[in-house]
């Protein structure tokens, strides 16, 4: 038994619930509907309406993810929830749809399209530095600095110089979407139609989402008027994309809905590794001090560049292992077509696949000492096991912006590390909630004291 502190996690289910008392554990948070045998069993059956199967084999996710990703599309669920704000975009479209749009797509996140973006997220990053700076050393939300922070860099890699695009607007709706996407009805645990309305579903949000989506449409007919800038950013390289096979290329809706898409998942997410992160690091000051060293060696005091982020090994662990510990997306869903057989045990159409990330990354028998933070586990990464750590998912659908969000997270996580001294405030232990992506409950809340402070 390992005597090292623990940092934060979240108590899962020790005993079954029923269907009301799983609609309203989940309405509150999704990660208490996990039950705790998950971390210890490699497939958890049961029925709550419809029946269900989460999986933590990495066989059997492979099986899912890759070997027959065909026969296991994203639950209907999912779609609803997201169809709204994102439309047929490539998180939600299957098949003929979604290949040729990822094949569009795919060269957009070239590692020198990255690069080329990647002053963007150092300037992000040195503004988060000043306001973080005239905090005083008080205690500090860096979860919500950060989503502020993610946000303005979403908002210039995507549309960078357009006069007519409300950031804030789009922020607002977006903020919005994601609080009334959370709830889960009744009707959806019940397996009910999709096409029955669920009452109140997006009734506050919806003319936020409209106007959204307005706001995106002139900025891409704006663009499509002046041309692409001297750097060309995510709408740039998008518009010029074309489907190698087919010659197609996306047109204003499609656009749209994929650039909403990154934004929706693009920001959010890094906001809450880059929070998470930074609570690791308050965690663990050897760690931090760790990084430190690196830092200085790397970039002296100055901010990390885009030509820095590839050689700092130990940033990038402390990513990695807070992708492990609260991975944003910490429960996938899918929806079996065909009978199937997984882990030895019948799966029949209908049923429902869940991969309950937090659980797999948590997993007793994939890791050893799994509630601990230690990036070290990552120094070799041939050692992690495939389909065991599913930070962006895998097979096929992989996360197409997996390498723009660890570039932008070493980017902004190294140059506040190189300002700062973070340690955690008094009395606070930050809760776990997932409603769509595993946040803080309440906030992290930190002080951050200055190097020249700590050294003088």
């Amino acid at each position: 038994m390992s005597t090292q502190a623990i940092p934060s996690r979240a108590p899962l289910a020790t005993r079954p619930m029923g269907m009301l008392a799983s609609l309203s554990a989940a309405r509150r948070n999704l990660l208490s509907i996990i039950p705790e045998i998950a971390t210890r069993q490699p497939m958890v059956s049961g029925r709550t309406g419809m029946r269900w199967h989460m999986i933590m084999d990495p066989g059997a996710i492979r099986r899912v993810l890759l070997e027959r990703v065909d026969n296991y599309p994203k639950s209907q669920v999912t779609k609803s929830l997201l169809k709204p704000a994102i439309g047929d975009s490539l998180f939600i479209a299957e098949g003929s749809h979604w290949r040729w749009q990822r094949r569009a797509a795919s060269p957009v996140f070239s590692h020198r399209n990255m690069i080329n973006l990647s002053p963007i997220m150092t300037e992000a990053a040195m503004r988060s530095s000043e306001r973080i700076a005239n905090s005083a050393n008080r205690p500090y939300d860096v979860a919500e600095e950060m989503v502020r922070t993610t946000f303005d860099v979403i908002a210039e890699v995507t549309f960078s110089g357009d006069a007519g695009f409300d950031a804030n607007a789009v922020h607002q709706g977006i903020n919005e979407y994601i609080r009334e996407a959370g709830k889960m009805s009744l009707m959806d645990m019940l397996g009910v139609p999709e096409w029955i309305p669920r009452p109140g579903r997006f009734l506050n949000s919806r003319k936020l989402l409209s106007r959204m989506r307005r706001i995106a449409d002139a900025s891409i007919e704006a663009r499509r008027a002046r041309g692409r800038g001297e750097t060309p950013d995510l709408l740039d390289l998008l518009m010029e994309g074309e489907d190698a096979e087919t010659r197609r290329r996306m047109n204003t809706a499609e656009l749209r809905d994929n650039l909403l898409t990154f934004i929706v998942a693009g920001h959010e997410t890094t906001a809450l590794t880059l929070a998470w992160s930074l609570y690791l690091c308050a965690f663990d000051q050897s760690v931090q001090s760790g990084m430190r060293d690196e830092l200085s060696s790397a970039c002296g005091s100055g901010p990390v560049l885009g030509i820095h982020a590839g050689s700092l090994k130990l940033t990038r662990r402390v990513i990695d292992e807070a992708l492990r510990l609260y991975p944003p997306a910490s429960l996938i869903s899918r929806t079996a077509m065909e009978n199937d057989t997984l882990c030895g045990r019948e799966v029949k159409r209908g049923d429902i696949i869940i991969i309950p990330i937090y659980a797999l990354h948590r997993h007793h028998n994939l890791w050893t000492e799994p509630d601990s933070f230690i990036p070290d586990r990552f120094a070799d990464h041939s050692a992690t096991r495939r389909y065991a750590y599913l930070p962006f998912g895998d097979g096929p659908r992989i996360c197409i912006g997996a390498s723009l969000a660890i570039q932008e997270a070493t980017i902004i996580l190294g140059t506040l590390l190189n300002r700062f001294k973070f340690t955690i405030a008094d009395g606070h232990a930050p809760g776990l909630v997932m409603i769509m992506t595993l946040r803080p409950d309440n906030g992290i809340w930190l002080k951050a004291e200055p190097i020249s402070r700590v050294q003088g």
